[in-house]
């Protein structure tokens, strides 16, 4: 056994430290290479079940549910997803407090604060739901749940754009700049690849033309890289900071 004391300076010294940037690359990492990894695997192994639509015409890539319905894809995505909601989870409310230090006295903004924290944990909510509940186990769950991250999603996108347009307007730190003009670049394409999408999928379910459903595939792909691509710019919004993990400090009595 081993003995030896506990100083008070031991017990108060935060037990995980990690720089946010850190934290944020290996928040979006997760699901990036995880998806990869599912779209890799279908089209390796699964290539006629992934890529087949009731129109039974020539289609060359599978849409993400069916990338992620298969085995192993469905165990490899719901790994990577559940490990990536927690820290997701975790930035969230690190936003809201970001937005109350910024605008403690504009109303408005910190009700679009309370709004863009409402989004975000419907997006991880809905994402959480369309990822353990398969297309092929429960097609209309699996539906409502990508609803939820897409509008979400669009909306939590809007919402911080709007919140970050303030903040350039009032602070020159060229950081927030830097990340403001990619938020909002990332957010008009997400927008276009999310109406690209919708035209792609309804032309396909309508006229059953080859290759229409690839399309929509691609146009998927893009929506949700642009999203992992816009969360990852919190590696701009917290990169001074740490995550620290530590011990409560003890009351001190007198």
């Amino acid at each position: 056994m081993l003995q030896g004391s506990y100083s008070g300076l031991d017990r108060d010294r935060p037990l995980i430290r990690i720089p946010f940037t850190s934290f944020a690359v290996a928040t979006v990492l997760l699901p990036l290479t995880g998806l990869i990894g599912c779209l890799f695997i279908s089209l390796i192994y699964h290539y006629e079940e992934a890529v087949y639509t009731h129109c039974q015409v020539p289609n060359y890539l599978p849409s993400i549910s069916a990338a992620i319905s298969g085995v192993p894809e469905r165990y490899v995505w719901r790994c990577c997803i559940g490990l990536h909601s927690a820290p997701r989870y975790l930035v969230s409310v690190a936003y809201l407090g970001f937005y109350r230090a910024r605008f403690a006295a504009r109303l408005p903004e910190l009700l679009l604060s309370c709004l863009a924290l409402l989004c975000s944990l419907a997006e991880n909510t809905g994402l959480l739901l369309l990822t353990y509940v398969a297309s092929t186990e429960t097609y209309s769950l699996h539906k409502n749940g990508f609803i939820v991250f897409v509008g979400s999603s669009l909306l939590h996108m809007l919402v911080t754009c709007r919140l970050w347009q303030v903040i350039r307007r009032n602070y020159v730190d060229p950081k927030e700049k830097t990340s403001y003009r990619w938020k909002l670049r990332l957010c008009l394409f997400n927008v276009s690849c999310c109406l690209a999408a919708a035209y792609f999928f309804r032309r396909h379910n309508k006229y059953c033309e080859a290759g229409v459903y690839t399309l929509f595939a691609l146009s998927e792909y893009l929506v949700v890289f642009s999203n992992m691509a816009f969360h990852m710019t919190a590696f701009w919004d917290f990169g001074s900071k740490e995550v620290i993990v530590a011990t409560p400090p003890e009351d001190k009595r007198f």
